[in-house]
């Protein structure tokens, strides 16, 4: 057996002829038909694409600028918020020390009338017990003697 290099025969026609002139009109008829409007889909389609991008870009740096404008105000806040905790931090040390200094004085006067009546009545109570302390003296000396002591 020998080994052949058939080929593939091919018949060249009339019915080649026709199928050529069939897909030449099919080509004429379908570009404004079909190919026509597909592309000028594929074209809108991408220019909306595009334009979504550029508008997608133009929000995100808007979005940017204005974390930017936030974070900046909130800043200025915080700084302004901090002076004014501060300054009614200092007030209200202020008004403390005023309080606290009116207290100590009134406790110091009070303490100064409580120790100065303290000392008036001390007298007071010396003079009695002295007196009544020289009446006991001779009642006491005149029950060991056994007859009244005089001053």
């Amino acid at each position: 057996m020998k080994a052949g290099g058939g080929g593939v025969v091919v018949d060249l026609d009339v019915t080649l002829v026709g199928q050529i002139v069939l897909l030449l009109v099919l080509l004429v008829v379908l570009k404004p038909l079909l190919f026509g409007p597909m592309l000028k889909l594929f074209e809108e389609r991408e220019r909306r694409i595009d334009g979504a991008k550029v508008q997608a870009r133009r929000l995100d740096e808007a979005s940017a600028g204005a974390l930017t404008k936030y974070e900046a105000e909130m800043q200025k806040a915080r700084s302004a918020g901090n002076l004014e905790r501060d300054k009614l931090r200092a007030e209200g040390a202020k008004q403390e020390n005023e309080i606290l200094g009116k207290v100590r004085d009134s406790t110091s006067r009070t303490l100064e009338e409580g120790r100065s009546q303290l000392a008036a009545q001390a007298g007071e109570v010396r003079k009695v017990l002295h007196a009544e302390a020289e009446a006991l003296a001779r009642q006491v000396a005149g029950r060991v003697l056994g007859h009244e002591v005089e001053s």
